[in-house]
């Protein structure tokens, strides 16, 4: 029997009332998940060696 491994495949953002950043993904199997980026607090992302 082999392991299932999620892959996440993005569906939708969204923006909250808040300001956040909401990322709604599911895998094949069904599973779903949803991610919440707070963009007040959040750092932005550097490039590699900045």
């Amino acid at each position: 029997m082999a392991d299932h491994v999620h892959v996440r495949l993005s569906e939708a953002l969204s923006v909250s009332e808040d300001g956040e950043l909401i990322e709604h993904s599911r895998c094949r199997c069904g599973a779903t998940f949803t991610k919440v980026f707070d963009a007040k607090s959040a750092e932005p992302d550097q490039p590699p060696g900045s």
